[in-house]
C-alpha cells in the first residue's frame, strides 16, 4: 500500500521510511511534490492536519503529515510551531539552533528541560481524518555535539540515558533515533489506525 509523506523535507522522508520499515514493511511511502500550503496553525496538530489534506487532496492517496518542533520548559514551551523559523523565516536550522543556544547561555543545567514534539496528522482519500502525537523528554546541552540528525538534535540529550556517557541525539546512530524519537513514539501510535486502511 502506498502512502504520501507531505513534506518537501528530505531528512523528515528519509527518517519515515526507516520507521516505516521497521514497523510496516507492506506500506511504501512516497515523497509529496505537489504545492506545499500555507501552515497557519497554531498548534502542531492544525499544521499536521493543513498539509496532510493538501497532500490527500493533491495526490489522491492516504496522506500523513508531521508537524513537530522542540518545546523548552524555560521559554514556555517556545519555539515549539516556530521550531523551523525561530532565527527568521529562511528556515535556516543553524541558526536556529545557535540562537536558541544563544538564548539560554546563562540557563543551568536544571532548567534546561525541553521535549521533542511530534504530532502525526493521517488523512485518507475519502477525507477521515486522525492525528496522533509523539513526545521525547530531554533537556538542552550547552554546546552542539556530534554529526548525525538535524535540526535541533546536536543539543538535545534524551532523558533515561546513564549520566556517565550521555548523549545528544546528533550522536545517535540511525538506529538508535529511529527507536526512540517523537516521530517513532507518534508513528507508533498511528500503527493501528494505518491497519485500518
Amino acid at each position: 500500500m502506498r502512502v504520501v509523506l507531505a513534506t518537501h523535507n528530505p531528512h523528515k522522508v528519509a527518517e519515515f521510511a526507516q520507521i516505516v520499515a521497521s514497523t510496516r514493511p507492506d506500506l511504501e511511502v512516497v515523497g509529496y511534490d505537489g504545492p506545499e500550503p500555507v501552515e497557519d496553525g497554531v498548534t502542531f496538530a492544525q499544521n499536521a492536519l493543513i498539509k496532510a489534506r493538501a497532500a490527500a487532496a493533491h495526490t489522491g492517496l492516504p496522506a500523513l503529515a508531521d508537524d513537530s518542533g522542540i518545546c523548552v520548559d524555560v521559554l514556555g514551551g517556545s519555539p515549539g510551531v516556530f521550531s523551523a523559523y525561530w532565527a527568521g523565516q529562511k528556515k535556516d536550522a543553524v541558526a536556529n539552533l545557535e540562537l536558541l543556544l544563544d538564548q539560554l547561555h546563562d540557563i543551568a543545567d536544571p532548567h534546561r528541560g525541553a521535549q521533542f514534539h511530534s504530532t502525526i496528522a493521517l488523512v485518507t482519500a475519502e477525507g477521515a481524518e486522525h492525528v496522533v502525537e509523539g513526545i521525547w523528554p530531554g533537556r538542552l546541552a550547552h554546546a552542539a555535539a556530534g554529526e548525525g540528525g538535524f535540526g535541533y538534535d546536536p543539543i538535545f540529550i534524551p532523558d533515561g540515558q546513564d549520566q556517565a556517557s550521555e548523549r545528544t541525539v546528533g550522536q545517535f546512530t540511525d538506529a538508535e533515533k529511529q527507536s526512540q524519537s517523537h516521530r517513532a513514539r507518534a508513528f507508533r501510535a498511528l500503527v493501528p489506525l494505518l491497519a485500518g486502511l
